[in-house]
């Protein structure tokens, strides 16, 4: 394939950090419209304060699923796969841990097998977007959106969430945040949402003894104009509110330790957010890097290195979530754009494929259980005879979730067009 180098994949690579903060900034812009597809719904009648703080968390470049959770009670895993495969349970220290006799995990992961076992945990496999589209651009956009083939007036599914119930807090100046320097697409059309590079750092840029002034002179500056009054004027409670969290002396409950990476720091300021109680309902946080055309390392490489973070980070947040008492109001949902080809490559690595695996964490989950309708990984069984089929739509994991754990009951507007099969993801 032409797209594809020795260090991965030309169209992941391509996108600068300029023209993300550039296509960041369009979609905030964007985030002010309401979709021309999206129907009218009415507000929830009242604060509903008992309902999930929900955490999205976004593999991208495509994370590989059959090995994120293995599938190693299928014997063509082993055949497709001869020298990326994980050895079944009971091989040695590189085997995976069994799951439920069929899945398991892989080592890099196995520090989330207690969380499994606590059944605050869980897989969905053989799932994620219906399109047809091995664009990684393409298929986050409209899995984030959550109705393919949407280009125009772009909102995500977390924002028409939050765009279509009450706020939990009446008096919230924040209720979604999007860990980063650009708006993930998830979170647009979200109200009282923001990107956030760093919640501990956030304010007006310049000298911190004219930070005051300064302030008084932009909310001046648009004191009659309506609109712009009030985002202003948002926007300075914010930094106030943020400013009265103490970030950067955050200590986590239950010795949890998050690791010193993005991703770690990412989840230890949601974790901060959450305890603060504060109003904030949604955060999403991005882990890259799962393009793995090359020399994908399941062991001991890029992956192992990858997982091993995912892992050390959900545990501390997990850890720190139960040990505080909040691990019944916070769900944490991990998803990718797609998964890869079954079979792996001449360089070691896997291409982009279809099928893959989602993970659900939190008090509210069903958990202890990989929910599938398993296709099987022999050629004939195969997604166009090289990818692993699609038997749930990943949809069907979010709205459930968005209907009894997030307590919204307009899945029409959240996912136009989708009628969801429920799977017994979640209690509720």
């Amino acid at each position: 394939m032409a797209l594809i180098e020795a260090n991965g994949c030309s169209e992941y690579r391509s996108l600068s950090r300029r023209s993300l903060l550039k296509q960041g900034g369009a979609m905030a812009a964007l985030a002010t419209l309401a979709p021309a597809w999206l129907p009218k719904v009415a507000y929830a009648a009242a604060d509903d304060s008992d309902r999930d703080i929900v955490v999205s968390v976004y593999l991208r470049g495509g994370a590989d699923g059959l090995t994120l959770c293995v599938p190693h009670g299928d014997a063509a895993y082993y055949s497709q796969r001869p020298g990326l495969a994980i050895a079944p349970p009971g091989a040695g220290s590189s085997a995976a841990t069994d799951l439920d006799g069929f899945f398991g995990l892989p080592p890099a992961l196995s520090p989330l097998a207690p969380v499994y076992a606590a059944g605050h945990l869980s897989f969905v496999h053989a799932t994620g977007l219906t399109s047809t589209s091995r664009s990684h651009f393409d298929a986050q956009r409209w899995m984030e959106v959550g109705n393919v083939g949407v280009t125009t007036n772009i909102s995500g599914w977390l924002g028409r969430h939050l765009a279509t119930v009450s706020p939990m807090d009446s008096n919230a100046v924040l209720r979604g945040v999007s860990l980063g320097s650009a708006m993930a697409v998830t979170m647009i059309g979200a109200p009282l949402t923001l990107p956030i590079q760093d919640p501990g750092a956030f304010g007006l840029s310049g000298t911190p003894s004219s930070t005051d002034e300064r302030s008084q002179v932009l909310l001046d500056l648009y004191a009659d104009e309506t609109a712009l009054r009030a985002t202003v004027q948002n926007t300075m409670n914010t930094i106030a509110l943020l400013e009265a969290i103490d970030f950067a002396g955050y200590s986590p409950a239950g010795g949890a330790s998050y690791p010193a990476s993005t991703f770690g720091q990412a989840l230890e300021a949601t974790a901060a957010l959450v305890r603060a109680n504060v109003g904030v309902e949604a955060v999403h946080v991005d882990k890259n890097g799962w393009d793995t055309h090359a020399g994908q390392g399941v062991l001991g490489g890029t992956m192992a290195l990858l997982m091993e973070d995912l892992a050390a980070g959900l545990l501390a947040f997990y850890t720190d979530m139960n040990a505080s008492g909040h691990i019944g109001r916070v769900i944490v949902v991990v998803l990718t754009e797609f998964g890869r080809v079954v079979a792996e490559n001449g360089s070691m690595g896997t291409d982009h494929g279809h099928g893959g695996a989602l993970m659900l964490m939190g008090g509210g989950v069903n958990g202890g259980q990989v929910i599938r309708n398993w296709p099987g990984l022999q050629t004939e069984q195969l997604f166009e005879q090289r990818d692993l089929a699609i038997t749930i739509d990943y949809r069907d994991i979010l709205a459930e979730i968005v209907l009894k754990r997030l307590h919204n009951t307009n899945l029409g507007s959240v996912f136009p067009g989708y009628v969801p099969t429920f799977r017994n993801a979640v209690a509720g």
